[in-house]
């Protein structure tokens, strides 16, 4: 099993059909919109633009398990991404990453050893659905090892 067949549904309703994206490099980042880290949204989206014609998917899982830093509706966050930070990648309904309730997703991504630390933890998964990199919530999406992992991966 990979991440390729976990069910997740998209921010707006309905699933987000994970499987369309096998045989894509997939960037996972749990992402909240009260979190000093919320800006990073800007440069997702960024690497986001630079790579998907290459084959890049990104996906915005939102989580309000870290300070209740995204307390908002479906509704509410898809707002705040497209007004605030033009955002379209794909973004999933609201999950826990962490503890019992933690989605199978990141059951997936880190197993049930491991926890996330904060929100925009970064995951990178490789076409075949193995984790080929994991990044620190602080490392920014132009980081140059974090693009250097994804252009690793992607065709050229």
């Amino acid at each position: 099993m990979t991440i390729f067949d976990v069910d997740i549904d998209a921010l707006t309703g309905g699933p987000t059909e994970l499987d369309r994206y096998r045989g894509s490099v997939v960037l996972v980042v749990n992402v909240a919109s009260r979190c000093g880290l919320t800006p990073q949204y800007a440069g997702l989206q960024s690497l986001y633009e630079t790579y998907r014609d290459r084959g890049l998917v990104l996906v915005g899982v939102p989580c309000d398990q870290f300070g209740g830093q995204e307390p908002g509706t479906a509704d509410q966050i898809a707002e705040f991404c497209s007004v605030n930070y033009g955002v379209t990648f794909p973004v999933t309904e609201k999950v826990e990453v962490n503890g019992p309730g933690r989605h199978p997703l990141y059951r997936e991504l880190v197993g049930d050893g491991e926890d996330i630390q904060w929100n925009f933890e970064k995951f990178i998964v490789a076409p075949d659905g193995t984790v080929a990199a994991r990044f620190a919530p602080g490392t920014t999406p132009d980081d140059s090892e974090l693009v250097a992992a994804v252009e690793k991966l992607l065709p050229h």
